[in-house]
C-alpha cells in the first residue's frame, strides 16, 4: 500500500486518498521535516507552504505535490504519474 502524507486541512484529499487504498497520515505545516526523513510515496502540501519553507531543494526521494487550485483526482493523478 502507498503511503502519503497529506497537509493537515486538506481533508477532502486525505479522504479521497483513502479511498483509493493509500494509507494517508496528515501532517502539520512544520511537520514537513519529519515528512522528509518518512518512508512516503509522495507528500501533499499547499503551494504557499511549499514556498515559504523553501522546498524546492528539499532532500526527499518522495514528490512533493503542490495541491493549490487542484482536486483531489487531480492529485491523485499527479501521485499515480510520478510512478509511470
Amino acid at each position: 500500500m502507498k503511503k502519503v502524507a497529506v497537509q493537515r486541512g486538506l481533508t477532502p484529499v486525505q479522504e479521497y486518498l483513502k479511498e483509493q487504498g493509500y494509507e494517508v497520515e496528515p501532517v502539520d505545516f512544520d511537520a514537513f521535516s519529519k515528512a522528509q526523513n518518512e518512508d512516503y510515496d509522495a507528500i501533499v502540501l499547499t503551494g504557499m507552504n511549499i514556498d515559504f519553507l523553501g522546498m524546492q531543494d528539499t532532500a526527499t526521494s518522495a514528490p512533493v505535490i503542490d495541491a493549490t487550485g487542484m482536486t483531489p483526482e487531480e492529485i491523485y493523478d499527479q501521485i499515480n504519474q510520478a510512478y509511470l
